[in-house]
């Protein structure tokens, strides 16, 4: 028997918990879809990569120094699985944390992962105390600048060729916002 999903966060249409077993199928789907892939480091991912990947996910915890933990990002009404987001406890220093995100495309403009976010920063920074979140994107990834401006995260930097992504480097912008900003943002 599969064990509960725990639940981290919970938004106005979402839930932001643990990978289960059952997210498997859509979690293939989304992530081997070339739109939902174009600006990410995996490529021709397969329902192994996906079957492997869930079931790490379950076997772990988040807030581990030097990690990843992705958090599933399901529809509240139906728990159906839309999307995810990760963060990166940095090894040296664990109270700043590294953001990562996708979405299904067909999920895509609807506010789903701006919703799924907060709710993520409002634990990241309430319950794990954490002192800052980055997150690093391709210059050319219009929607991800737009939805972390939109956090209100601010630009600390352009970062020149700094990421190989499927055979060629890329720039990146770093985005951060410290907990006292939003902590005084969602007051």
């Amino acid at each position: 028997m599969e064990k509960s999903n725990e639940v981290f966060a919970v938004s106005e249409r979402l839930v932001i918990r643990q990978f289960g077993i059952h997210d498997v199928q859509p979690f293939y789907q989304y992530r081997s879809n070339p739109e939902a892939s174009r600006f990410q480091s995996w490529e021709n991912y397969t329902l192994e990569d996906a079957e492997a990947f869930v079931s790490k996910q379950m076997a772990t915890s988040p807030n581990q120094p030097g990690t990843w933990f992705q958090y599933a990002i399901a529809l509240g009404t139906s728990d159906r699985l839309i999307g995810d987001c990760a963060i990166h406890t940095i090894g040296a220093e664990p109270r700043i944390v590294e953001l990562g995100f996708t979405l299904a495309p067909e999920y895509q403009g609807k506010g789903y992962m701006h919703e799924a976010l907060c709710a993520l920063l409002d634990y990241v920074f309430g319950s794990l105390n954490k002192h800052k979140m980055i997150a690093f994107t391709d210059v050319r990834n219009t929607k991800s600048i737009q939805l972390l401006e939109r956090l209100g995260m601010r630009l600390e930097g352009h970062l020149l060729e700094n990421y190989m992504i499927k055979g060629h480097w890329v720039d990146e912008y770093q985005y951060a916002v410290l907990q006292s900003k939003w902590l005084k943002k969602r007051q």
